[in-house]
């Protein structure tokens, strides 16, 4: 038997299709602006990386460190700090902390910016009783890039400057 009339139609309309190829262009448009936002928003969080997680971190240590010690000197490198010759008051990337042991002696620690070959680091290092300075004990952090230990009317004060640029200015006094 044949049929008469039209035979159905299959498949869509130009118009349809510029539709729906307009709404694909349109929601694509959309997920590359949300892309392009969180790029920016993980550039301004890495920016500020080093001031959320690592600066509050290293004034724990610093400030532990510093409030213990029972006095300090300022020193250019660590080799002059270890011999204890050419103290000095000015900006210095070393700080020798000394510190009373129950038994009345005296013991010594060494805070020091520079680089050991793998980068600018701010190092900490125990000076042994026989005076002769291995590795340091730890890194206190690596992601400064400059740190200068000076002295403010009296106050002992560390500046940090950070990898943007932004600079850290930790203070603290010496308890007796």
């Amino acid at each position: 038997m044949k049929r008469i009339g039209h035979s159905l139609r299959r498949g869509f309309t130009l118009i349809e299709l510029s539709l729906v190829m307009m709404m694909g262009m349109l929601t694509s448009a959309m997920v590359l602006a949300l892309f392009n936002q969180q790029l920016t928003f993980l550039s301004i969080y890495n920016a500020q990386n080093f001031l959320a997680s690592e600066a509050p971190i290293i004034s724990m240590y610093v400030s532990r460190l510093v409030g213990k010690a029972d006095r300090f000197r300022l020193h250019d490198s660590v080799a002059d700090a270890l011999a204890g010759v050419r103290s000095r008051i000015t900006p210095s990337p070393v700080l020798v902390l000394n510190f009373r042991q129950p038994d009345g002696t005296m013991r010594a620690s060494i805070l020091s910016f520079e680089n050991r070959g793998a980068g600018n680091a701010l190092y900490y290092y125990v000076v042994p009783v026989s005076g002769v300075l291995g590795t340091p004990q730890w890194s206190i952090s690596n992601k400064p890039t400059n740190a200068e230990f000076s002295l403010n009317q009296g106050v002992l004060c560390m500046t940090l400057t950070g990898p943007a640029g932004e600079q850290i200015i930790y203070s603290g006094t010496i308890q007796q």
